[in-house]
């Protein structure tokens, strides 16, 4: 079932009136705890993806700074020349 502009329009404004994050108190059971703990594992900041593009930033910036500071070094063994 797909909704169409104009379903989703009065839905968003239907939830806004009935504000059920203002009830919500979160997972009570030991389960739920564990899964909702899960869901930064799967989806955020440790998921596999995000780690491994974390992984190739800091390898490109140790790159850059390796050549940063070659060249810096090559700068100064020309100006003693």
């Amino acid at each position: 079932m797909t909704w169409s502009a104009e379903r989703r329009a009065r839905q968003a404004e239907l939830v806004k009136t009935w504000r059920p994050w203002l009830r919500s108190t979160g997972p009570k059971t030991p389960t739920g705890k564990a899964k909702s703990a899960a869901n930064a594992v799967k989806h955020g900041t440790r998921s596999r993806q995000t780690i491994a593009e974390l992984r190739q930033l800091r390898q490109a910036l140790r790159r850059c700074r390796d050549s940063t500071a070659l060249s810096r070094a090559a700068r100064r063994r020309k100006k003693t020349w």
